[in-house]
């Protein structure tokens, strides 16, 4: 967590670390904790993505699902926020990932981006959460309606 110095502005870029929030969870995901964590005043746009779990998957009606995470996620997810920073003007950036035992409808994994403008903000948040789904190390065991059941990215 950053913190604000008295010599500080709040126009500058490096004057806090900009990664708020991380985290792979087995509770529930708040889509307000996740807001709140990118507030940032200099920031005019803030895009927020939330994945949930659906009903079906390539046809098949899916009724419920776990996810799984590597030992090394956390480190990852820290890793591909911290590109995702340098990469864009980015005020502020929060992510958060579901394990665990889901139902339908529940919410996976949630990320914000705060930045001056709204389409940067839109640019990093579409980086962020395709980049996470690439490169950070949790998978997805999905059971159907038929009783049978897939891994999805192992």
């Amino acid at each position: 967590m950053g913190h604000m110095t008295s010599y500080d502005h709040p126009g500058e870029h490096a004057a806090q670390d900009p990664v708020r929030l991380l985290a792979v969870r087995d509770a529930p995901l708040s889509l307000d904790e996740v807001f709140a964590a990118v507030g940032d005043d200099a920031a005019g746009g803030t895009a927020l993505f939330v994945g949930t779990v659906r009903d079906h998957d390539g046809g098949a009606d899916v009724t419920g699902l776990g996810y799984s995470a590597h030992p090394s996620a956390e480190a990852e997810l820290r890793r591909v926020a911290e590109k995702v920073a340098a990469d864009f003007p980015v005020r502020a950036l929060a992510a958060v990932h579901r394990v665990g035992e889901l139902a339908i409808g529940d919410l996976a994994v949630v990320v914000a981006v705060s930045c001056p403008h709204r389409a940067e903000a839109f640019e990093a948040c579409r980086r962020l959460i395709d980049d996470l789904k690439l490169e950070v190390p949790i998978w997805k065991h999905q059971t159907f309606a038929d009783g049978s059941d897939e891994w999805v990215g192992a």
